[in-house]
């Protein structure tokens, strides 16, 4: 086996991955409070073609050090935006017919591996805060709840690897 050099990879400059086709996927950051996480999403977005990410309550933004550290220039080619709140970016996207799903363990959830995306709906994938998770003012108007099944003994992932898991799954099932 060899191991292929990044210049052979045919990789996008970043202004075709600008322009670059996206699926109908927006993540949305529920107070993410750690900045290399935030940059773990960029470059996870910017990989399986999120069409943007909306940053919430104290989510940190770009430009940012600690963001660019993780997103090694993601948060450059991957659209974001900026809301005081979350529900208010949530109700913006329900308004715009997006399916907003709850990525949290919830009673009657649906299990992420029973998952079946619509390649004709836009989804908007919530993941919360590193240690409340997605609130509960967002749960209560998701209309769907999405769980990663686990079988370990903390029952949780870091919100980065989860939504490398989640956006995974739709990137599969809608490219």
């Amino acid at each position: 086996m060899r191991k292929i050099p990044n210049e052979e990879l045919g990789r996008l400059t970043p202004q075709e991955a600008i322009s670059a086709t996206k699926l109908n996927v927006v993540a949305v950051l529920d107070n993410v409070r750690s900045a290399q996480n935030v940059g773990a999403f960029f470059r996870t977005a910017d990989a399986f073609a999120v069409d943007k990410i909306l940053l919430c309550g104290i989510t940190a933004t770009p430009p940012s050090k600690e963001i660019h550290k993780s997103a090694l220039g993601a948060e450059l080619t991957v659209k974001w935006q900026q809301y005081q709140n979350t529900q208010d970016a949530v109700n913006e996207l329900k308004d715009n017919n997006y399916t907003i799903i709850a990525v949290e363990q919830i009673e009657n959830s649906t299990k992420l591996n029973s998952l079946v995306v619509n390649k004709n709906e836009k989804y908007a994938l919530v993941f919360g805060n590193e240690v409340d998770g997605v609130a509960q003012e967002i749960v209560d108007i998701a209309d769907v709840a999405l769980e990663i099944p686990q079988s370990g003994t903390k029952h949780s992932l870091n919100v980065s690897v989860a939504a490398g898991v989640v956006l995974w799954e739709f990137y599969k099932q809608l490219k």
